[in-house]
C-alpha cells in the first residue's frame, strides 16, 4: 500500500508539473504574438507627411516592409510550431510514464497477493511441520521482503529520474522563452532603427529638393554675409561653376546690394563639365610640359657627361688651336651683347667677335675640336637658351 501511495503521488506531481509548463507556454506564445507595424512606427510629423518632392521610391520602401513583416509572421509561425511539438511531446512522455506506472503498481498488488497467499499457507502448515521446514518458510517470508525493497527502491529511482527529466524540460522551456523575448527584443530594435533611417532619408532627400539649383536662371541680390562659397552651398553647386556663370573669379568678394545670376541646373550641369574639361585639358599641359622639362633635362645631362668625357680625350695630337661654338650672328653690337647676357646667365663663357657679316657671339673656348662639338650639343639641348643652330668654327 505504500508503494501505491508513492506512485499515486508521483503521478500527482508529475501531471502538476505539466500543466504548469503548459500554462507557461502557452502565456510565451501569446506574448510572442507580432505587433502591429503602426506600434513600432513613430508617427511622422505633420511636415513629414506633407507631400515633397522626393526621389525616394515608396513603392519599393511598402514592398520591403511587406517582405519583412511576411518573414516576421513566419519566424512566429515556425517558433508556434516548434511550442506546439514539444507540448506534443510532453504528453507522450507523461502518458508513458503514467503507463509505466499503473504497469508496476500492478505488478506490486500481484507480487503482494502472491505473498499473503504463500504466507497463509505457510500459517496453516505451521502446526504439522518440522523444525526444518519452520526454517524454509522464514527464509521464503525473508527473500520476499527482500524483493519488496528491492522493488521499492527501484520504483523511488524511476520517480527521482521522472523528477530530473521534468526539471531539465522546465530549464529546456525557460530557455526557449529567454530567446524569444530576445530575439523579438532585437527584432523591434531593427525596426525601430529602420524607421529612423527611413524618416532621415527622406528628411535629406527634402532638404536636397529644397536646396538644388532652379529649373531656370534667376537673379539674386547680394544681402549682407553672403558669399561666392556660401551661394554656392545654398544652391548646391560647385563656387567655381557659379563664379562661371558671373564671370567672376571663385576668390571674388560680394558687394552688398550687387546682382548675380543662379545658374539653372542644365546650365550647372554645363558649366561643371566645361570646368572638368578646362581642368583636364590644363593637367594634360601640365604633364606635357613636366615631361619635356624631364626630356629637356636628360638630354642636357647627357650632353654634360658627354662633354666632360670628351674634355678628358682631348690629346696633344688633335687638331692645333682652340675652338668655339658660335651661337648667333647679331646685326649690331648692342643685340650681340643682349644674346652674349643670355648665355651667361645660363653658365657659359661667352664672347662676342665683329665680323664683315655681323658680330658673332661665341661661347668657349674648348681646347680640341672633340670637345667643342660636344659643347655644340649641349647647347642645342639646352632649353635655357633655346637654339638649335650653334655650330663648331675654330677660334684660332
Amino acid at each position: 500500500m505504500n508503494f501505491s501511495r508513492q506512485a499515486l503521488l508521483g503521478i500527482g506531481m508529475i501531471i502538476g508539473g505539466s500543466v504548469m509548463l503548459y500554462a507557461m507556454v502557452q502565456q510565451i506564445g501569446d506574448s510572442n504574438e507580432p505587433q502591429p507595424a503602426s506600434a513600432m512606427v513613430d508617427k511622422l510629423s505633420p511636415e513629414q507627411e506633407s507631400p515633397q518632392p522626393l526621389t525616394t521610391d515608396i513603392e519599393t520602401e511598402k514592398r520591403i516592409l511587406a517582405e519583412k513583416q511576411k518573414e516576421r509572421a513566419a519566424r512566429v509561425a515556425e517558433q508556434e510550431k516548434r511550442a506546439q511539438q514539444f507540448l506534443t511531446e510532453q504528453e507522450a512522455a507523461e502518458a508513458e510514464a503514467l503507463a509505466k506506472a499503473r504497469a508496476e503498481s500492478q505488478q506490486y498488488m500481484a507480487s503482494s497477493a502472491a505473498a499473503a497467499e504463500e504466507s497463509d499457507k505457510s500459517d496453516a502448515e505451521k502446526n504439522d511441520a518440522t523444525t526444518p521446514i519452520k526454517k524454509t518458510s522464514v527464509a521464503v517470508s525473508a527473500e520476499s521482503e527482500t524483493n519488496t525493497g528491492n522493488q521499492q527502491k527501484a520504483a523511488q529511482a524511476q520517480q527521482e529520474a521522472q523528477r530530473q527529466a521534468a526539471i531539465k524540460e522546465q530549464a529546456a522551456a525557460k530557455k526557449l522563452a529567454d530567446s524569444k523575448k530576445e530575439a523579438e527584443a532585437k527584432r523591434q530594435a531593427d525596426a525601430k532603427k529602420q524607421a529612423d533611417a527611413a524618416a532621415e532619408k527622406k528628411q535629406a532627400a527634402a532638404e536636397a529638393a529644397k536646396n538644388e539649383p532652379p529649373k531656370s536662371p534667376s537673379d539674386y541680390q547680394v544681402k549682407r554675409g553672403d558669399g561666392l562659397i556660401k551661394l554656392a552651398r545654398q544652391y548646391n553647386m560647385p563656387v567655381e561653376v557659379l563664379a562661371q556663370a558671373n564671370d567672376l573669379s571663385p576668390s571674388t568678394s560680394l558687394q552688398l546690394g550687387q546682382n548675380i545670376t543662379i545658374p539653372s541646373r542644365k546650365q550647372v550641369e554645363r558649366l561643371a563639365r566645361e570646368a572638368a574639361a578646362a581642368e583636364q585639358a590644363r593637367e594634360d599641359k601640365r604633364q606635357k610640359e613636366e615631361a619635356l622639362a624631364k626630356k629637356s633635362a636628360d638630354a642636357k645631362r647627357e650632353a654634360q657627361q658627354k662633354l666632360s668625357e670628351a674634355r678628358k680625350e682631348v690629346k696633344e695630337t688633335d687638331a692645333k688651336g682652340s675652338f668655339g661654338v658660335q651661337v648667333a650672328l647679331a646685326n649690331d653690337q648692342a643685340k650681340a651683347d643682349e644674346l652674349a647676357k643670355k648665355f651667361k646667365s645660363a653658365g657659359y663663357q661667352v664672347k662676342t667677335s665683329p665680323t664683315s657679316r655681323g658680330v658673332r657671339v661665341i661661347v668657349g673656348p674648348e681646347r680640341g675640336k672633340v670637345a667643342a662639338l660636344a659643347l655644340k650639343d649641349k647647347i642645342n639641348s639646352d632649353p635655357k637658351v633655346s637654339t638649335t643652330s650653334a655650330w663648331v668654327l675654330y677660334w684660332r
